[in-house]
C-alpha cells in the first residue's frame, strides 16, 4: 500500500490525468488490497493496469466483492441505469 500511496503522492502529479476508469487504477489497487489482501489485491491491481489501454472504452469499474481479474460489468450496468434515471 505504501508503494501505491507513494506513486499517488509523488509520481502521479507529474503527469496529466489520463485514467480511463473510475476509480483510478491506483485507487482501485488500494481498495483491492484492503478488501482482498496482499496477494489477491496485487493481482487485481495488476490486471486492472493491464486492462487500461487505448483499446478499451473505460468507465465505472469498482472493486468487486469477490476476487476476480475481470472487469466488474454488473456494477457498471447498475451505475449506468442509475444515471439514466436521474
Amino acid at each position: 500500500m505504501m508503494l501505491v500511496r507513494g506513486y499517488q503522492r509523488f509520481i502521479s502529479p507529474l503527469f496529466p490525468p489520463t485514467c480511463r476508469y473510475s476509480p483510478t487504477c491506483s485507487a482501485y489497487t488500494l481498495k483491492a488490497l484492503q478488501k482482498h489482501g496482499a496477494i489477491k489485491g496485487t493481482l487485481m491491481g495488476a490486471a486492472r493496469i493491464l486492462r487500461c489501454n487505448p483499446f478499451v472504452h473505460g468507465g465505472y469499474d469498482p472493486v468487486p466483492d469477490h476476487f476476480s481479474l475481470k472487469r466488474n460489468k454488473k456494477a457498471e450496468m447498475a451505475y449506468l441505469k442509475e444515471m439514466k434515471l436521474k
